[in-house]
């Protein structure tokens, strides 16, 4: 075996397991990290399999003491979601292997298969792949699995809200009040619940930007069953944080123009909205490093604060 690079070695123990899984007379031949994983390490592992052709698959493992806390639950809802979407349409990874509790592994991991294409974070060619989002968005939401995932799970309250330096004081102040009023009333819907640019994946032909196309949705650790207004609310501060408020109030109309259906009442779709854009003022640090890392240098901790606060303040002025 060989690696793409040191880091990028599989660990013993792990290893052993993966090779569990392959096919007779398979083997790994290459190893490489792929960036933007913020809970877990993620490699791509190459096979050379026995006609001397290759496969690509995709190891998981959760390493960092605070997500190995919460692993085994994770890694059971991404292996019973995939298993799940198996034949839908929905273009999802194969599971292959769950390893939830490390009963074989160093850490708790998951081998799947890798899907083609990359995830797509530049300005360019948005005009296209919003749309896109939105209708692959629509589709996630119109699977009924036979047994329902669990319940949605919100954690942000009005007291843990991070409000912005120098943030518009009011509207901020009034985004709160949104979220201590009773949650409005729903149909549940097939959540993705991570459903943003960062866990999709394009096919973008050299030069032509406009003409990508979805290959892959991946992450599939949140699924749960909740409001379709919380899906979109949580694509929507992604985009407005990577591309400005305007692509953030966008989405929920290219949503509905996909054949979506969001709550009927602005107060109903606000309190969705502005729930999940508060929740994102406590993870501004952790979200803009994997994409300066992945190459958007220019989206500095302060700069995305400044679009948090322009887009909690622009949800306010439209909606609230």
């Amino acid at each position: 075996m060989t690696n793409h690079d040191e880091a990028a070695a599989v660990r013993p123990l792990t290893l052993a397991w993966v090779n569990q899984h392959l096919e007779v007379g398979e083997r790994i031949v290459r190893t490489e990290v792929l960036q933007g994983g913020i809970t877990a390490e993620m490699r791509r592992l190459t096979i050379g399999t026995r006609d001397g052709g290759t496969r690509d698959l995709v190891l998981r493992s959760f390493v960092d003491p605070f997500y190995v806390e919460h692993a085994e639950d994770s890694l059971n809802r991404e292996a019973g979601a995939l298993i799940l979407l198996t034949g839908t349409g929905v273009p999802a990874p194969g599971l292959l292997a769950a390893d939830p509790t490390a009963a074989h592994c160093e850490y708790p991991s998951l081998l799947m298969t890798h899907l083609a294409g990359r995830t797509v974070l530049d300005d360019g060619g948005l005009e296209t792949r919003v749309p896109q989002l939105a209708r692959q968005l629509v589709a996630i939401h119109a699977w009924r699995p036979a047994e329902r995932p669990r319940k949605y799970v919100t954690l942000t309250t009005a007291d843990t809200v991070v409000v912005p330096k120098g943030a518009d004081a009011m509207a901020w102040a009034a985004a709160i009040d949104v979220i201590r009023k009773p949650v409005p009333p729903y149909e549940g819907r097939f959540l993705h619940r991570d459903f943003q640019p960062g866990n999709v994946l394009f096919d973008v032909p050299p030069s032509r930007p406009a003409g990508a196309r979805i290959t892959g949705v991946i992450d599939w650790a949140g699924t749960s069953w909740g409001p379709a207004d919380l899906d979109v609310a949580h694509c929507s501060v992604n985009l407005a944080l990577l591309h400005g408020p305007a692509w953030g109030l966008r989405f929920p109309e290219a949503y509905e123009e996909a054949g979506g259906v969001l709550a009927s009442a602005a107060s109903e779709r606000l309190y969705w909205l502005v729930r999940d854009g508060l929740a994102s003022s406590e993870e501004v640090q952790s979200v803009s490093q994997p994409w300066r890392e992945a190459g958007r240098t220019d989206l500095t901790t302060r700069v995305v604060e400044e679009r948090l606060d322009a887009y909690v303040t622009a949800l306010m002025d439209t909606l609230g």
